[in-house]
């Protein structure tokens, strides 16, 4: 080989080892973000987004789903509670005023389960200055002076020593019990509360008119379960500056809620808004105080970003700004990530 070629051989040979690496389409040849990422545990990155290994993926359970963009129900929030269905439950009441005994195996207790019918206590009438004593002596001599006395009379005098049966109205399981043994009762003060756990309503109350016909469904969430209503009415009667609303819930999972303890209702309407449905769970609240949602945009990369959203069904929510259709919505694990500094 001449010397002159030779030079230039060498000299391109050196040329290409110290020439940067060019990346072909589709590929990524940034060696020093790899390496400094490679091995490290989850960090927040200078733009706002987290970096999440895979392996750290999978010890926080992140899940991941597409976002579906579509019509979805237009959808609002109401307060309420949860009240007794009146024809499901019932109150037991002294007629008279006396006192109270035990039936036979002891006062019922709070969430026992009793039967129609069955015998929950006993009120015995107590007079004061000797007029129990008075009453009993009358009922004897009129007894006596069956042949000559009306039954009515009789009766009367019977009902005015006898002790009084306190029964249940309901089948059902006992929600509040208001005795012990001896108590002093007035009359019609109320002792027992039976209700149906499996049969209650919601009342929830709403300051702006609402439409029954534009009511498509409603729902309240019990735990992690959704618990669907059904419209029973609209009052007409505005209780503080309210208008109440009934619903019907039914199912198992009502056995976890009791009487007068407050929900959220959330009322589907016919009219419908554009957007995406995500779970609840998935909004979080950046350091800004902004509702975001993370998006997975590389395998081990992830971005907040703010949306605004509106009630959905009690379980998910519609989100109508800040997320594409397509992209990976966290709907596991989402908390965490959002505590990645």
């Amino acid at each position: 080989m001449k010397p002159a070629r030779l030079f230039s051989t060498l000299a391109l040979a050196v040329a290409l080892a110290n020439a940067p690496a060019l990346a072909h389409d589709g590929h990524d040849h940034d060696h020093g973000d790899a390496a400094a990422a490679h091995g490290s545990g989850p960090k927040r990155q200078p733009d706002g987004s987290v970096f999440l290994p895979k392996p750290a993926q999978r010890q926080l359970g992140v899940r991941t789903q597409p976002a579906v963009a579509g019509e979805l129900p237009r959808s609002f929030e109401l307060a309420g509670k949860v009240v007794m269905d009146p024809n499901a439950g019932g109150k037991v009441q002294a007629m008279v005023a006396g006192r109270v005994t035990a039936a036979a195996g002891g006062f019922p207790l709070p969430g026992q389960p009793v039967k129609k019918g069955q015998v929950l206590a006993w009120v015995t009438p107590e007079a004061g200055g000797g007029e129990r004593s008075l009453a009993e002596a009358r009922l004897r001599r009129l007894r006596e002076l069956a042949d000559t006395v009306p039954r009515k009379t009789i009766e009367e005098a019977e009902a005015a020593v006898a002790n009084e049966q306190l029964r249940a109205p309901v089948s059902g399981v006992v929600a509040a019990a208001n005795v012990v043994a001896g108590q002093v009762v007035e009359a019609r003060e109320t002792l027992f509360e039976i209700v149906d756990p499996r049969r209650l309503l919601v009342e929830a109350v709403a300051f702006a008119p609402v439409d029954a016909a534009d009511v498509a469904g409603a729902a309240i969430v019990v735990g992690e379960r959704r618990v669907p209503l059904a419209l029973l009415g609209v009052a007409r009667v505005l209780r503080e500056q309210a208008l109440p609303l009934v619903f019907r819930a039914e199912g198992e999972a009502l056995a976890a809620l009791a009487v007068g303890q407050p929900v959220r209702v959330v009322v589907s309407t016919r009219r419908t808004v554009a957007g995406i449905a995500v779970p609840a769970q998935a909004l979080m609240k950046s350091p800004a105080n902004q509702t975001v949602v993370w998006v997975k945009t590389a395998p081990e990369r992830f971005a907040p970003r703010p949306v605004t959203f509106e009630p959905l069904d009690g379980v998910n929510v519609a989100v109508t700004s800040g997320l594409k259709a397509g992209e990976r919505v966290v709907v596991r694990g989402a908390t965490l990530i959002n505590q990645i500094r």
